[in-house]
């Protein structure tokens, strides 16, 4: 089972997300939280596999209870749940080691995944999140994509492929499926093509992707 904390501060939009994922049979919630200490309080006491986090809520906020998740739990997964897309949230989410952004008017379905993806050391951004993060960089977009693509060039076709599969948010095991090869061999693949473009983690590597045009959204 995946075990996850879910934060917000509204006890109408904590039943919702929790009907929601109870539909995933291999998904349960072992706590809620209404603030974000309380976040990190309950995460430190369940240590789930993934905290489902609300941006804004009184008191800490989730970028910041994220943050510290992140910083005293390793082996918990971050993915913040918001209605907002803007820019500052997504680029500040990230860098504070968040592997998620969830919309909460997005697909239940995209919900669903976004959690399990995270859970199995996927990256997840909502399709419209990452849109809007492509289209926010307004004058820079063409110069970044075709930055993105110039690097992307330099992979293999099978590099490239990983790329794209990890861009839609598929974990190891999933890419090992849908490619028809071993898990350790789609390790090694993925170790490659972030140590060949230079990011540090699947996030960064997601978004080069997006920016390459090897994801559609």
């Amino acid at each position: 089972m995946i075990r996850v904390l879910l934060a917000d501060d509204e006890a109408m939009i904590r039943a919702g997300v929790r009907a929601i994922l109870g539909a995933g049979e291999d998904i349960e919630v072992v706590a809620e939280a209404g603030d974000g200490r309380e976040a990190v309080a309950l995460a430190q006491a369940h240590r789930p596999d993934v905290a489902l986090l609300d941006i804004r809520m009184p008191g800490l906020d989730g970028l910041a209870a994220g943050e510290e998740i992140v910083r005293t739990l390793p082996g918990t997964a971050v993915a913040m749940l918001t209605t907002f897309s803007e820019d500052a949230y997504v680029a500040r989410a990230l860098s504070g080691g968040a592997t998620g952004f969830l919309l909460k008017s997005g697909d239940p379905h995209e919900l669903i995944a976004g959690v399990r993806a995270v859970a199995g050391g996927a990256a997840f951004l909502s399709p419209k999140v990452a849109r809007h993060v492509i289209d926010g960089y307004g004058a820079q977009r063409m110069g970044r994509n075709a930055d993105a693509r110039a690097r992307t060039a330099a992979l293999t076709p099978r590099e490239r492929e990983v790329l794209g599969l990890v861009g839609e948010g598929l974990s190891n095991p999933e890419i090992a499926a849908r490619l028809h090869l071993v898990e350790g061999t789609v390790k090694a693949y993925v170790s490659a093509v972030l140590d060949r473009l230079g990011v540090k983690n699947r996030v960064q590597a997601a978004i080069v992707a997006y920016e390459a045009g090897l994801v559609r959204l």
